[in-house]
């Protein structure tokens, strides 16, 4: 406990241990937090509909195959990314700084 602990004052530790559980969460339960867009062809036609997205799809997870008919992309838009971003990098940046404030007060 004590090592962890130790570890736990590093920053590049922190961050790196922060990243991993708050991607890992976001990628595993599969949460559909993000905004993003999902454009589908029928009939020679392509529709754009709105809908939440999880980072999940991304790596080929948290979907069916015959979910996906008639899907030709999905992506994030910009607010999509901006939450992902906040939620996966500026989380653990702020823990790690913090980190660091601790380490550099003591």
């Amino acid at each position: 406990m004590d090592t962890f602990k130790s570890l736990l004052r590093k920053p590049w530790f922190v961050f790196a241990f922060s990243f991993i559980l708050i991607g890992g969460t976001l990628i595993l339960l599969s949460p559909n937090l993000f905004e993003g867009e999902i454009v589908y062809a029928h009939n020679g036609k392509k529709y754009i509909l709105e809908a939440p997205l999880s980072l999940a799809y991304f790596v080929g997870l948290g979907y069916q195959e015959s979910e996906m008919e008639g899907v030709v992309d999905f992506y994030l838009t910009k607010r999509g990314y901006m939450l992902a971003c906040s939620l996966v990098l500026g989380f653990p940046i702020l823990l790690a700084y913090r980190s660091f404030l601790a380490k550099k007060n003591k």
